[in-house]
């Protein structure tokens, strides 16, 4: 029997899914409204912008709780 997804790995995967496509949308109109990210050089901003998805996925994983084990490893 193969031994269970971890719940930190589902929601990293969950949190890299829903912010390379709801966020990204909204990352896209922010990069767009030169205001917000105005003070950046221009080659910057993509990189900046793209440290939020990446941002929430590392905290999502590191927030989750570890999926006990069984020590015998059955």
């Amino acid at each position: 029997m193969a031994a269970p997804v971890e719940k930190k790995v589902t929601a990293a995967t969950v949190a890299a899914y829903l912010g390379s496509t709801g966020l990204l949308a909204v990352l896209t109109a922010i990069q767009d409204n030169s205001g917000l990210v105005g003070g950046l050089p221009d080659g910057l901003e993509p990189f900046v912008l793209a440290l939020v998805p990446t941002a929430i996925t590392f905290v999502s994983g590191w927030a989750a709780r570890h999926t006990h084990r069984d020590p015998a490893g059955v």
